[in-house]
């Protein structure tokens, strides 16, 4: 498959960026950006989106100035991106007030998707899954409020919960659409199974898993049911929490807050190990004139027409350097060599440490 290219008109602006340091650069104009259609009901959003998570959740105490988050989320408009993915669950509600802020201003322009199904005491902490009806539209309200809009426009179960009837949680959705409060109905980290039950009662639009060249277990069973579903896949991680990028390396200290330091794959001897497949792109990188980076979401890109990665970043730079993926061009000869190097590379290290794996359903 031919990676499309990013519109080649440009317009010079200087914005605010992290590091308080400001930038003069070449933006492409809104719109230029190719697009992706996900799912039957014909959502369009940009090629690549944009995963927020990481602005308020997951990877340190100290995120970032608010304020250059917010620039940051803007620049990505201005660089033609359209789809925006944030979750109750990260902060908690946190992510969700930043996006909202940032984003109302462009709300028309752009696709918004969050999350449901973690429940919360009333210190905002979070105790265990929930997506009961009465749970789910509870949740769509706050969401609703913190994202200052009127509409969700893909709402995802952020993971699959076995005390409650997947048929129940698509009747839900159902019932969010017809009410206005919800466009489109995603799943996250769900099974083939319960994919298929799901679809039966509402059409499922999107499926957001991890996926990328550090972990291909969609490959297995998820790519061919999406397929003859007519539902388009949400990679999120599609850098592997960053190890594709090519900094990080065993050396790498994660601090306070990173949840890499819990993962069995982010271990330094797993790193130590894993470092194969980096090497691999990056050496294909050199060749292209890329980063490794490039080369993996291209890659991605490549697999199929209806796969939409959400990279997500801190720091202009790195959303630059990712969006330059659209410009590379991989050839079938290219594929075909990555996906042989890679198939020769054992990956080292389980993806989540037991309790998180436990909440993955199959």
């Amino acid at each position: 498959m031919t990676i499309l290219i990013l519109g080649s008109q440009a317009l010079t602006t200087t914005i605010g960026v992290p590091g308080d340091r400001i930038v003069d650069h070449q933006r492409t104009r809104r719109n230029d950006m190719d697009k992706r259609i996900l799912g039957s009901g014909g959502l369009e959003v940009s090629a690549l989106g944009f995963g927020c998570m990481g602005m308020s959740h997951s990877y340190g105490p100290n995120p970032g100035d608010r304020g250059q988050m917010m620039n940051l989320l803007r620049a990505a408009v201005d660089l033609g991106v359209t789809f925006f993915d944030t979750a109750e669950v990260y902060g908690p509600f946190l992510n969700e007030e930043l996006v909202g802020e940032a984003l109302a201003p462009v709300r028309d322009q752009v696709v918004i998707a969050t999350k449901f199904g973690f429940a919360f005491d009333d210190q905002g902490r979070q105790t265990g899954l929930s997506s009961h009806p009465d749970h789910i539209r509870k949740a769509v309200d706050g969401s609703l409020r913190r994202l200052r809009t009127d509409r969700i426009d893909l709402l995802y179960q952020h993971r699959v919960d076995p005390q409650v009837p997947i048929e129940d949680v698509a009747g839900t959705a159902a019932d969010l659409v017809a009410a206005g409060k919800v466009r489109h109905l995603g799943l996250s980290e769900a099974g083939a199974g319960t994919i298929r039950r799901a679809h039966a009662v509402f059409p499922v639009t999107a499926l957001q898993s991890e996926y990328s060249l550090f972990w291909r277990e969609p490959e297995e069973e998820i790519l061919a049911a999406l397929e003859e579903l007519g539902i388009g896949l949400v990679p999120f991680s599609p850098l592997g929490r960053g190890f594709l990028t090519g900094r990080v390396d065993q050396a790498t200290k994660f601090g306070e807050g990173d949840m890499r330091a819990a993962l069995p794959r982010f271990t330094a001897e797993a790193r130590t190990a894993n470092q194969a497949l980096v090497d691999l792109l990056t050496g294909i990188a050199r060749d292209k004139g890329a980063t490794p980076a490039q080369i993996s979401l291209a890659w991605l890109l490549a697999q199929r027409p209806w796969i939409v990665p959400i990279p997500g970043t801190r720091r202009l730079e790195r959303l630059e350097e990712n969006l330059g993926a659209l410009r590379i061009q991989l050839t079938p000869g290219d594929l075909a060599t990555i996906n042989t190097a890679a198939a020769e590379i054992t990956m080292v290290g389980a993806r989540y440490p037991d309790d998180m794996q436990q909440m993955i359903d199959r």
